[in-house]
Parts: structure tokens; sequence; C-alpha cells
């Protein structure tokens, strides 16, 4: 059963439809291992393998051929702490939400359910938002390459649990950064999308374009199944849309014959840890072993880093200025802040913040009339000690709030541009240093295929952990 634990999804969603094992046998293997590695490193504090596994037990009595159960075909599926999951907790790492049990799975889960996924367990999140998972409720999950450092967050419980084999799938989703930054230190892959591609959580804010939902694995062909499994309309969606006829899956090794990459380590505004520019520019070796033409071209991003916490502000305020009139006593004085800067900001900062955003998006079109991906790191510094609440320093620049230092994604955030987050080399501590390949919106095919070539090129896909690492 180790040898399953270890097999890639795409792999084990092979024996599942060859019917050499069966959803339940996988269930038993993956709680055997849950139950003796998760406590070193708290990804998955919320577990319902026994209904996981009579979902498991319907599935095998539907009668239907496993090669007819759709994408995932019965393979275990941990999903984030913000994602609902019929009859489970949905906490949000909250004391205001702690035994709040959702009626209903949301829109992400659905649409694994739809195609014979099996939600098991929850993953650890920060309460609300943020970039280092840690709650009152659950505590801190530790990364599975150094349990003294962070998992990143706020999808650091569904990084966590793929890098330390407790999990082949897990969802994610990202605002500034939540779902990138835990690729990237836990040396896993992560999707941001396009906005619309996946449906989200029954969106409060329908035609926000900055939360998006995405799927999260251990190497680039276990995230094109998910996504092909994501992919979709939903009614409660307006952004939604029907997935593209070729599969993900079926377009990894559509690499094109010529490709322009840009680099940059910074944004060209940023400050970043020397270590990190240096795993990341040596890894440009691999886009020019595929035969790439590397440049130093990136957008404009000045600006962006105001313009992002002023959106994000509004976002948070409307979603969840209510919960702080009833409840700010329980709420931690860092979501407290940034839902307090939204409600008492100026009509005129978030006008100014549109017509920014509006302009920054129309710079990175103008870059990818040249270029078909930017490569920018996933994280300014390495994993952070547990202990922090978040870095109060990167390369020598004050940070003054608690998302000041995931300046490097949530910009990119701005652009709607989909991401694709994976490792790109190892730092010298032995910890891993990711990269988010950008893309023209709508492009995660040519994404998808591009970092499935750099992924063999860099060959860290086979490291992962399995046994957290004590550092």
């Amino acid at each position: 059963m180790n040898g399953l634990i270890r097999s890639t999804a795409t792999e084990v969603v092979a024996l599942l439809r060859a019917g050499d094992v069966t959803p339940t046998e996988v269930l038993d293997a993956l709680e055997e291992h849950v139950t003796a590695t998760d406590g070193a490193v708290n990804a998955l504090p919320i577990r319902f393998f026994e209904a996981a596994r009579a979902a498991a037990q319907r599935l095998e009595r539907e009668g239907s051929p496993p090669t007819e159960r759709g994408w995932l075909a019965g393979l275990p599926v941990a999903v984030k702490d913000y994602n609902d999951v019929r009859g489970q907790l949905t906490t949000s790492g909250s004391p205001i939400l702690r035994h709040t049990v959702a009626p209903e799975s949301d829109a992400m889960v659905r649409r694994l359910e739809t195609h014979a996924g099996i939600p098991y367990a929850k993953t650890n999140v920060p309460e609300f938002a943020g970039g280092h998972t840690y709650n009152t409720v659950w505590g801190a999950t530790r990364n599975p390459w150094h349990t003294g450092r962070t998992a990143g967050g706020s999808s650091g419980g569904s990084a966590a649990a793929l890098a330390s084999g407790s999990a082949w799938l897990a969802t994610g989703n990202d605002l500034g950064g939540s779902l990138r930054t835990p690729a990237g230190y836990n040396g896993v892959v992560g999707v941001r999308p396009t906005p619309g591609l996946v449906p989200r959580k029954h969106p409060p804010v329908p035609f926000d374009a900055l939360w998006v939902e995405g799927p999260m694995a251990r190497n680039v062909a276990d995230v094109a199944l998910m996504l092909d499994a994501l992919a979709g309309l939903d009614r409660h969606d307006p952004l939604t849309r029907r997935p593209p006829r070729r599969s993900y899956v079926a377009g990894l090794g559509d690499l094109p014959p010529r490709l322009r990459v840009g680099y940059s380590p910074d944004l060209g505004v940023l400050p970043v840890e020397p270590g990190v520019r240096e795993v990341t520019r040596r890894a440009l070796g691999h886009f020019r072993d595929l035969g790439a033409e590397v440049t130093d071209e990136c957008p404009d991003f000045t600006g962006a880093s105001q313009t992002f916490h002023v959106l994000r502000a509004h976002l948070l305020a409307t979603v969840n200025g209510p919960l702080l009139a009833s409840h700010r006593e329980s709420i931690k004085d860092d979501i407290v802040w940034n839902i307090e800067l939204g409600l008492t900001q100026s009509l005129a900062d978030v006008q100014a913040a549109e017509r920014s955003r509006g302009e920054l998006v129309h710079r990175t079109l103008d870059f990818f009339g040249t270029h078909d991906v930017l490569v920018v790191p996933t994280a300014p510094l390495d994993p952070f000690p547990v202990g922090w609440a978040w870095p109060r320093d990167v390369a020598g620049t004050e940070q003054h709030t608690y998302v000041d230092w995931i300046a490097i994604t949530f910009m990119v955030t701005l652009t709607a541009c989909p991401v694709v987050a994976l490792p790109c080399g190892l730092s010298d501590e032995g910890l891993p240093v990711g990269v988010q390949l950008v893309g023209r919106p709508g492009s995660e095919a040519l994404l998808l295929a591009v970092a499935a070539a750099f992924e063999r090129s860099v060959g860290l896909a086979q490291q992962l952990p399995i046994t957290p690492r004590d550092g």
C-alpha cells in the first residue's frame, strides 16, 4: 500500500479504471497513511473517512464500469476548509464558524463529485485569509519538507497534504496567492485559472474576478486531470463557461515549436531575497533547453501593490463587513484591520484603483502580444519559521502588513491571467523554490504543456517527502 500512496493521481486513477483496486481499498490505504503521518504536519484536521467510504461503496454498487465513472473514477480528494462538503464542517479556521456544518457541497466540490471524486477530509486554512496557515481552532500547518517551517497559505493544508502523501488531489483557491505560495513552498503544483473556468462557491460578489478556485496536485499531469474535472458551467456563477472541447490532459504534449519567455525576479518593483533570485534565474536554463527564447522583459507593475490593497480591502469589506459588526471580538486583528480598511477608504480610492487595474491589464495584454509566458517566483523568500505570524522583513525591506510579503503573487492576480505554480529548484537548505508561469487569459492548455516539459527537465516531481522531515 505504500506504493499506492507514492503513486501519482494519474496512476491511481488508471488502477481504478482497470479494476485493479477499488475506491474502498484506496481509501483504506489513504486513511492508514494519514493516521500515521498527519500528526507531524496538521494538514487534515477535519476527517470523515466513514462518509467517504459510504460514498465509495455506493459507487462500487452502481454497477457502471469503472471506465465510465468520470475523470476521477473514485479517487479520494482533499477539500480546502473554505469549500463546502455536504454534511461536514466548514470552519474557515474561525472560532465563529467552529461548529458550522454545510447543508450542501459547493460548486467546485459538486464538479469533483460528478466526476467520481470522493471527498474524505478538509485541509487546514488561516482564519478567513492569509499567507501562513494557522488559526486558533486547529493550530498551524507545518511544511513536510521541514516541519519547523510554514506551509504557506491560505491553501497551506492542501499543499502540505499533497507533499506528505496524505492527498493525491486537493482543492485550492486564490485571491492574493493563496494557491500559488503554498504550491511553491511545498514543491507541488497549483493552477490559478482564468476567472470563470472553475465555478466558485455561490459567489457573494458574482462578477468579482480577483478570487478564483483551482486545482492542486503533486505534478502537472495530475493537476491537468483535476482541472478537466473542475472546468464547467454553474448556474450561480455567471462568469463560468463550457469547458474546452479538448481536455487539458490530452494537450500536455502540445509544446509549441517556438516559445518566447519573459523573466522577472521581482516584477521590477519588489524586494526578493538573493537566494530566490539565484535559484529562479538558474532555472531559466530549463526553458532554453526546451528551445525557448528567454528575455528579461516584463509588464510595468508600477503602482500595482497599492491598487491590490484597495481592491482586496473593498472586497473583504463587502463580503465580511456584516460579520465584523456582529463578531468583532472573535476575529483576528489582521482581518479586522483589512475589513476596516475597506469600510473606511474613500470612493475616490476605489475608483483610482479600478482605473489603475485596467491600465495594468492592457499593459499585460500588450506584453503577451510578443511573449507566450512570464516567469516570476512564487514567493520572495524561503519558507519562514512556523511560529512567525508573517515575515517582517524581505531583503532588508520592512513589511508593514500581513499581506505585503506576498505582493509577488497578488500583483499578478490583478491581470486576470492564468498561472501554473510549480517547483523550479531547491534552496541552500534543501527547501523548494517555486515559479509562477503566467500566460494570456484562457491559455491554460499552453501553460500546462510548458509546465509539463519544464517539470520533466527540472526533475523534482518525484522528490516529495511523503514522510515529513524534521528539518
